[in-house]
């Protein structure tokens, strides 16, 4: 085929002009395909210009792919409103103005500056017909009416719309790779790819932070060796599952938890689901991985606050009556000065006391003094509950630890961690559990019983007993070190007989606060009362004033307290009169006994009861039953009135 120029118009070789079209297009792509066949195009057709664009319908714009216009290339975007463009693109069909163009769009500047004389256009189309854009040649000079030209013309519309299908399906690839991967990459959590043995492939940026190490230390890693053994055999039974399982069915959540083992030693609690998938002949494992650990903490931390919930609610239901610590004597004040020197440490605190003497309130008010004041305080009283039983008590048990553990439950120390633990009567634990007790007040931790985890807490001890235990650790009954650990500040409560005036600053305050519950008016605590209050030995200290008291109001006549049945074994004064001399003071000294003579009687009234016991402290049949005493107080007691038994 000659050369075509621009001062004359070539006869169409049509066979010619393929192969040059052809020859200058096959090898490229994209961009360069683009160029290559508008810059060929209007070269072989003579023509001014040759552009082939991509069409926006919603925007009703052309945007070249490539435009070449009198030897150069060109950026070119515009609408197609008013131009020889629209028909082609709006309407799908070819359009072809030989002549006369600038009379048909007078308004189009772009056809002005050019003197464009003559158009075609062709659509470019899909397979079902929507206009992707078109290629149109444009010139100067009359086109004549050349059937091969539109078919030439055709036929590279047909190549243009080919490779613009190509690169739109390429750019749909393209976004669906970007959406997956940004899907992928921005999950929370992890996902692993394995083959057909297990071994890591692909690792989003969720599983290189779980598993402590980048993609590129995970892939060919075996993820089975990432699991303890029994979760790796149900993940690898899984797998074989899921892919002898139909199409529809290959995916499944792993039942329960995993524990895993990421690679920079933390170990995890997850949960996962795995699908399988088969590419390029074999056999390809999704695995999602979610670490759970965080949700299971607070789980259990949730858990553990219900626990305690309930615990506090079944606390106030036992408060007693007085919640302050009153009295003003010597003796008390030092105590409550200890108090306030040890509050604000988290040492351990051993209060000793007679039965009664207020430890608790002791420890309480230790713990409201302390850093800890906003955390629980837990109390337990050792001797309250059988032996098979307190372990449990205190360190909780895992459901099916024991006959009738029907349930996880949570022991003191888990319910008091951040808190304080109060064990009173700690005097009387086994050595086993002396020896837990131990290891918690040294490390911090403990296993509930049935359980294989070792659980931290940060708990305060404060304990509380009524015997010697520095006798029961010579004696070898109590051990040594737990001795030292918990007495690293003893602090002794005096008992009742010890605070002078405070045993009739109790008994005013417990007169009125028994009163107010009965709904009654106060009774009146005269000199003959607080006389007699003062004479009594209180056996059972502040315990036993309470009860008495509870009992002198209840059976007050006249708006006076009765003592003559509340206080054992004595009778109260009687109310002054006008009565006076020598038979009304004779009587009054009759109604009074010495304190001296009040325990002779109660020696006399414990020895009748163990001797009717058989020398039997505790248990069914024992003396402290028939007294309606704790075996504890019975024996305080025998101790403070030098009861022995024979020989």
């Amino acid at each position: 085929m000659d050369t075509p120029t621009r001062n004359s118009r070539p006869v169409l070789d049509e066979d010619a002009t393929l192969r040059v079209l052809l020859e200058s297009t096959v090898h490229e792509t994209g961009e360069a395909f683009f160029k290559a066949l508008v810059r060929n195009l209007a070269q072989a057709l003579g023509t001014l210009g040759a552009w082939v664009t991509e069409y926006d319908p919603a925007q009703r714009r052309l945007k070249a792919l490539a435009f070449h216009m009198d030897g150069r290339f060109i950026p070119w975007e515009r609408s197609v409103v008013g131009t020889p463009c629209a028909e082609v693109v709006e309407n799908a069909r070819l359009v072809y103005l030989p002549d006369r163009l600038l009379e048909l769009f007078p308004d189009d500047p772009e056809l002005r500056a050019t003197n464009a004389v003559s158009y075609m256009g062709v659509p470019l189309q899909e397979p079902d017909g929507t206009v992707m854009g078109h290629l149109a040649v444009l010139d100067t000079r009359p086109m004549l009416e050349e059937p091969r030209l539109v078919a030439v013309l055709q036929f590279f519309a047909e190549r243009a719309s080919s490779e613009l299908r190509r690169l739109h399906a390429e750019r749909r690839v393209r976004d669906r790779e970007e959406q997956l991967t940004s899907l992928f990459g921005g999950a929370m959590d992890a996902i692993l790819e394995l083959d057909g043995a297990l071994k890591v492939t692909l690792a989003n940026p969720a599983a290189e932070r779980v598993l402590g190490g980048s993609a590129e230390r995970l892939a060919g890693r075996d993820f089975l060796a990432l699991l303890a053994e029994g979760d790796a055999k149900r993940v690898e039974a899984l797998a074989k599952e899921v892919a002898a399982a139909p199409h529809d069915r290959r995916s499944a959540f792993v039942p329960g938890v995993l524990r895993v083992r990421a690679l920079d030693g933390r170990e995890f609690a997850a949960e996962a689901t795995l699908a399988c998938h088969h590419r390029a002949g074999g056999a390809y494992h999704t695995l999602i991985l979610r670490d759970v650990e965080q949700r299971l903490a607070a789980e259990a931390r949730i858990e553990s606050l219900d626990s305690q919930a309930r615990y506090l609610r079944e606390e106030l239901r036992e408060l007693s009556n007085f919640e302050e610590i009153l009295g003003r004597s010597p003796a008390l004040v030092a105590v409550l000065r200890e108090v306030e020197q040890v509050a604000g440490t988290d040492a351990s605190v051993l209060v000793l006391g007679e039965t009664g003497t207020g430890k608790e309130l002791v420890a309480r008010a230790i713990h409201q003094a302390s850093r800890r004041r906003d955390g629980p305080l837990v109390r337990l009283n050792c001797a309250a509950i059988p032996a098979t039983l307190i372990e449990s008590e205190l360190f909780g048990h895992e459901k099916g630890a024991f006959t009738g553990a029907t349930e996880r439950r949570e022991g003191r120390f888990a319910l008091a961690d951040r808190g304080t633990i109060f064990l009173d009567e700690i005097g009387e634990l086994t050595p086993a559990l002396q020896a837990k007790l131990l290891r918690v007040l040294q490390e911090g931790e403990f296993e509930p019983v049935g359980g294989a985890r070792t659980r931290k807490v940060d708990v305060r001890v404060i304990s509380a007993t009524h015997r010697d235990l520095a006798v029961m650790r010579k004696e070898g009954t109590f051990r040594e070190d737990l001795f030292y650990r918990l007495s690293v500040f003893p602090l002794r409560v005096p008992p009742l007989r010890e605070r002078g005036d405070d045993v009739v600053l109790l008994a005013d305050h417990f007169a009125e606060t028994v009163a107010r519950k009965l709904g009654r008016a106060r009774p009146v605590l005269d000199d003959a009362c607080r006389a007699l209050l003062r004479r009594y030995d209180w056996p059972g200290n502040v315990r036993e004033l309470a009860n008495v008291i509870e009992r002198a109001v209840i059976t007050a006549r006249d708006g006076r307290l009765d003592l003559d049945r509340a206080i054992p074994g004595g009778a109260a004064p009687a109310a002054p009169s006008s009565a006076s001399g020598p038979a009304a003071t004779a009587s009054a000294s009759a109604r009074v006994r010495t304190a001296a003579e009040l325990a002779e009687l109660e020696r006399e009234n414990l020895k009748l009861a163990l001797e009717a016991a058989g020398w039997k402290i505790a248990g069914a049949g024992g003396a402290a039953e028939r007294l309606g005493l704790k075996p504890t107080t019975l024996t305080s007691r025998m101790r403070a009135l030098g009861i022995q038994r024979p020989s």
